[in-house]
């Protein structure tokens, strides 16, 4: 019979080396308009879910959608605008 037994402290022993770099907090936070547009329409989706969306509710689903699509559109805009790591284009 073969015990088994947890790896927990081989899991957890980089914990603290595993912290989000300066760059990736940049990103998020350069990507966090989309993220709170998405969670919006992810709100206004779910609302409908147990019920026939009214006009209202198809309206504020459709606002959220154009909202996503306008952050997308400038989240492109400005990651397009930035230059790449070592000069390359």
């Amino acid at each position: 019979m073969s015990h088994i037994v947890t790896v927990q402290d081989a899991v957890t022993a980089f914990a603290d080396f595993m912290e989000p770099t300066d760059a990736e907090l940049d990103a998020i936070e350069l990507e966090l308009p989309l993220i709170l547009a998405e969670v919006d329409l992810l709100d206004t989706q779910i609302i409908t879910l147990d019920r026939v969306p009214s006009e209202l509710d198809a309206r504020r689903i459709r606002r959220a959608r154009r909202r996503v699509l306008a952050e997308r559109a400038a989240l492109a805009n400005r990651t397009a605008g930035a230059s790449l790591p070592g000069g390359a284009a």
